[in-house]
């Protein structure tokens, strides 16, 4: 007769197949189907946050934790933990006056930005070229303000980046260029108001800058337009001898020592009036209570599980990727992420009949798709301390697992991740590709950086990724309700540790910048669970420049514009490189052979 004290490595590994076993008695029947089904219904209405969809699927969510044994977590009277967020952002009515004159008035002509102040300003101008700041420790220093007093004064600006620049400084430049770092550094050193141009030979010529989706409900602390050509060229006949075009031509060298100038004789009247619709997110949160006492209570007594199960709604936020004939359609999001809430769920109802010496945490988070809005109210205003939760597990579009592959990410965030995953996956049984970068697009980023070891889970994108297509019936449920059953045995290895997970801050080697300033598109969708050596195509966008060129989904990009591509990262620099339609050479492999086509960015 077998001992019944045995070895804790060979008793754990037991354990995990037993388990597994069990699990995947329930899981013939396809547990996370229905979670899916219910949730990427037509009659939700794409669970946009604030929206009745949305609230619907969190009744549904609460329902299903009540029916799992699931409680409220210790101290709160309810499942629901609200969140305010501006739902909407829109122009008021802005208009501009110069020195007196008519007023400069519509959204065609002169619009607040979306991070402005609703004010009125009234003063003298400098123009301070394109407003760039860019720190000496980036080895190329470039400062708009170094010969200005803006103290009190409007400040007029360019849009983007100096567009001749030696290709070694655009993506350093490219960094810097987003309007809010602009308007901080404007404001940071007096400046009342800043006023924006979509200069002559940029992009988007003469355009007023669109009121991009801004999800913080407090403005910048400063007044910040953008106005259209007609507007600029009224401004810049009080500079004399001088128009836009020649003072931008000789910006866009890229020299830093030109500098900028005050208008003498000029004087604006800016008034702005940012209209920001506030509503209420519900992140969803249930608890199952340890069941064993093997683990002290001061031992970080909490694992949590985490999903969001927001999605785009109608799509009409900016960040759809629906096709011609597809806009205004119901993004249902099944993937992303009915696939994850439905893992997490699935994994809570066979933990809650498991010895846990943790309690374990299953959270569903609401604004994702937004801004990571949900899981970053949860850090900023716990309900249980952060530095008690021992491990964050995230589930994020894991329906459509293609040969057998799963990629775990954010592994680096502790040494103990990687032991663990092997342990758990003997049963299981997936091919994983484990990545150690938790600087990801999703809720484990809040969670990183509040210092809690985190793993990511991601089955890679796909072409219907933010689109209408995003179906029920495009899940893959039976390696859906694997990844859950890997999910269920990782985390309860965690909770029965004595020991809690040493977290590891993990060094960004991502890029820093303002995002929002990369204006090229490419139309390109790169796969993030790829480990092989250049960016690996998961689809291309239908229309856009890398499908028009002839990219294909399964393409692996190993140069850019000249740059060799060995990662993700690598692109994401070469694309602040590039110019908007200037074409460029794309080398690439396909079925082993090495191509090459030309490709021409257009403007975001």
């Amino acid at each position: 007769m077998m001992s019944q004290k045995l070895n804790p490595v060979l008793g754990s590994c037991l354990t995990c197949i037993l388990l597994s076993a069990v699990l995947a008695a329930q899981g013939a029947n396809q547990r996370t189907r229905p979670y899916v089904e219910a949730l990427a219904a037509d009659a939700l209405e794409g669970r946009l946050t604030g929206t009745t969809g949305a609230h619907q699927a969190a009744d549904y969510i609460i329902e299903q934790l009540r029916s799992i044994g699931a409680e409220s977590l210790p101290g709160q009277q309810d499942y629901r933990l609200p969140f305010e967020f501006t739902a909407g952002v829109s122009d008021g009515g802005s208009s501009l006056v110069i020195t007196n004159g008519a007023p400069w008035q519509t959204a065609e002509v002169v619009q607040g930005l979306s991070f402005s102040d609703s004010a009125v300003v009234q003063g003298e101008v400098v123009f301070a070229g394109y407003g760039l700041v860019v720190p000496e420790a980036q080895e190329f220093s470039y400062d708009s303000y170094a010969t200005l007093n803006v103290e009190g004064k409007i400040v007029l600006l360019l849009r983007y980046f100096p567009e001749d620049v030696e290709q070694a400084y655009r993506g350093i430049l490219a960094r810097y260029s987003g309007l809010r770092y602009k308007a901080m550094a404007a404001r940071q050193r007096g400046a009342t108001a800043v006023v924006v141009v979509t200069g002559p030979r940029s992009p988007n010529a003469g355009q007023t800058v669109p009121m991009t989706f801004d999800t913080a409900i407090a403005g910048s602390g400063i007044v910040a337009a953008s106005v259209n050509g007609a507007v600029a060229d009224a401004i810049f006949e009080h500079v004399p001898n001088q128009t836009l075009d020649s003072i931008q031509a000789e910006l866009d060298t890229g020299n830093p020592h030109i500098a900028g100038f005050a208008i003498d004789g000029l004087e604006l009247t800016l008034d702005v009036t940012v209209t920001r619709e506030t509503l209420t997110g519900n992140n969803v949160v249930g608890y199952l209570p340890p069941s064993s006492s093997r683990v002290a209570p001061e031992a970080k007594p909490y694992v949590m599980y985490g999903a969001h199960y927001d999605h785009l709604g109608y799509g009409m936020q900016g960040n759809s990727l629906a096709r011609q004939n597809e806009h205004g359609a119901i993004h249902n999001g099944a993937d992303d992420n009915a696939s994850g809430v439905a893992a997490v769920l699935a994994a809570g109802a066979w933990l809650v009949e498991q010895e846990l010496g943790r309690g374990i945490i299953l959270a569903f988070w609401s604004g994702e798709e937004l801004g990571l809005l949900g899981s970053s109210e949860f850090v900023k205003n716990a309900p249980v301390p952060i530095e008690q939760i021992s491990a964050y597990l995230n589930f994020d579009m894991v329906g459509r697992a293609r040969n057998n592959r799963l990629s775990l990410q954010a592994v680096g965030t502790s040494r103990a991740w990687r032991g663990l995953i092997e342990q758990s996956n003997v049963p299981v049984g997936f091919n994983v590709a484990l990545q150690d970068d938790p600087y990801l697009p999703t809720d484990v980023m809040s969670l990183n950086a509040a210092s809690v070891p985190s793993l990511n889970f991601f089955t890679g994108n796909h072409e219907d990724y933010h689109r209408p297509t995003d179906d029920a019936e495009t899940i893959n449920y039976d390696d859906l309700d694997r990844v859950a059953r890997l999910g269920a045995l990782i985390g309860r290895n965690v909770a029965l540790r004595g020991a809690p997970l040493e977290f590891v801050q993990v060094e960004q080697v991502a890029q820093q910048g303002q995002r929002a300033s990369v204006r090229v598109f490419t139309g390109t969708i790169p796969d993030y669970t790829s480990d092989i050596e250049g960016l690996l195509l998961g689809g291309v966008i239908e229309g856009g420049p890398a499908a028009v060129a002839g990219l294909q989904q399964g393409d692996v990009i190993v140069e850019f514009a000249g740059q060799s591509i060995t990662n993700i990262y690598d692109y994401t620099y070469a694309l602040d490189a590039v110019k908007v339609g200037e074409e460029l050479t794309v080398v690439f492999i396909r079925d082993g052979e090495r191509l090459q086509v030309t490709l021409t960015p257009t403007a975001r």
